[in-house]
């Protein structure tokens, strides 16, 4: 559990944490609520975010609710997305066993929606285990790709690149002892954006924050969770952001970057199997949207203290890696 800290942007979360506040919302909403047991802050982002589990009791047995609190105003957006998904083949019974968790109702006072407690283990701890996962899972970004649910937010390589030299740069200022070699990856991720455009695919709605800690497994069903950044794009951001995951946990957990190279092979093998012939350049852009994704993780390990000692191997597995993928296309 998360302590509670001050946050002039949500002053409501301490009444959000109010059992005996938070009880008449949830009544509102679901008739068979008898009371609210326990209100846990599971994560808390001054001036952002927060989730709360909500512990009920009902006419059927407790029940568990997550609560997302969004600072600067309720996400209806993202609750009509995961609603329309979850009606539209991710309910909690899909005969695929791929689904997101249901969403329940909204909270308005408190700028937060509800969604349902989905139980399983976050697909990181057992990629190394199940040796089913990567098909299972490129199954998964292959049906939030092509079960579209219309979204006006887009995301363009242009953004992409945006976002990488912001944290890039961010960080060259707090280590400037890496100034040079940052500039270079700025400079060598852009020549790579010019690659993607040049072999534009169509766009689909992606997930955007594909990566192992947003899916649940339990069982052989698996739960998406977290579709705060849904938007239109290219797929092959989702499959790249996945795998260089993949890479960078391998690196921080056994310091061996190809600890779990097959199952990245596997999943973008099964991702390609499923897309028509015309996509040739699909595989190209996901070894460019992976690469991408690890020198943001560059930003990612400064900001995460106990990462930060492998960031200088990261530094030179980027460098590696940049320059055989733009010797590749040359």
């Amino acid at each position: 559990m998360t302590e509670l800290s001050p946050d002039p942007k949500m002053p409501w979360l301490p009444f959000a944490l109010d059992l005996q506040l938070a009880q008449p919302h949830f009544i509102t909403i679901f008739p068979t609520v008898r009371r609210v047991i326990k209100a846990e802050l599971l994560r808390h982002k001054i001036g952002r975010r927060a989730l709360i589990a909500y512990h009920l009791e009902t006419d059927a047995g407790e029940q568990i609710i997550l609560g997302k609190i969004r600072a600067k105003g309720t996400d209806h957006k993202s609750y009509g997305y995961q609603r329309a998904l979850w009606e539209n083949g991710f309910h909690g019974q899909s005969e695929d066993g791929l689904s997101v968790p249901e969403p329940l109702g909204i909270v308005e006072p408190w700028q937060m929606w509800l969604q349902g407690w989905v139980p399983g283990q976050p697909a990181t701890t057992l990629l190394i285990t199940r040796p089913d996962l990567p098909e299972k899972i490129a199954a998964l970004a292959y049906k939030i790709h092509s079960h579209s649910v219309p979204t006006t937010k887009t995301h363009t390589i242009a953004a992409e690149l945006q976002i990488l030299g912001d944290r890039l740069r961010d960080f060259a200022q707090q280590q400037p002892q890496w100034q040079t070699q940052i500039q270079h990856f700025i400079a060598q991720s852009e020549r790579l954006g010019q690659i993607l455009e040049q072999h534009p695919r169509p766009s689909t709605t992606i997930h955007r924050d594909f990566y192992a800690d947003q899916i649940l497994v339990e069982g052989d069903r698996l739960w998406l969770v977290d579709l705060d950044l849904y938007c239109q794009g290219d797929p092959a951001v989702d499959l790249g952001n996945f795998i260089a995951h993949m890479t960078e946990q391998s690196l921080r957990t056994w310091g061996d970057p190809g600890a779990m190279v097959s199952q990245e092979q596997d999943l973008k093998t099964a991702f390609l199997s499923k897309q028509p012939p015309e996509s040739s350049h699909l595989s190209q852009a996901i070894d460019i949207y992976a690469n991408l994704t690890l020198l943001r993780h560059i930003a990612i390990s400064w900001r995460i203290s106990e990462r930060r000692p492998n960031i200088p191997t990261l530094i030179e597995l980027c460098g590696d890696r940049l320059a055989e993928q733009l010797q590749q296309v040359r």
